[in-house]
């Protein structure tokens, strides 16, 4: 089981137990992931930590003082 954080603007979006579907964009030396339609976005990771689901599970959505975060579930 892999975890990713994402990041998103506002709350109310999401809630645990989601199922959302991950859309990979790609930077010239990086990849980042974008949550269902648009609702977060992943930090950039390279080549080698490359995600290879296509959806994942919430399973944490939680704020700090840095705004509201999501972690999600992939089975990898």
């Amino acid at each position: 089981m892999r975890q990713m954080e994402f990041k998103m603007e506002r709350t109310g979006l999401l809630k645990e137990g989601d199922i959302l579907p991950v859309t990979e964009g790609r930077l010239p030396t990086s990849y980042y992931y974008t949550l269902g339609k648009a609702y977060a976005m992943s930090a950039n990771y390279s080549y080698s930590e490359r995600l290879h689901s296509k959806e994942g599970r919430v399973a944490k959505v939680h704020e700090t003082p840095k705004g509201y975060f999501v972690t999600v579930e992939f089975d990898e």
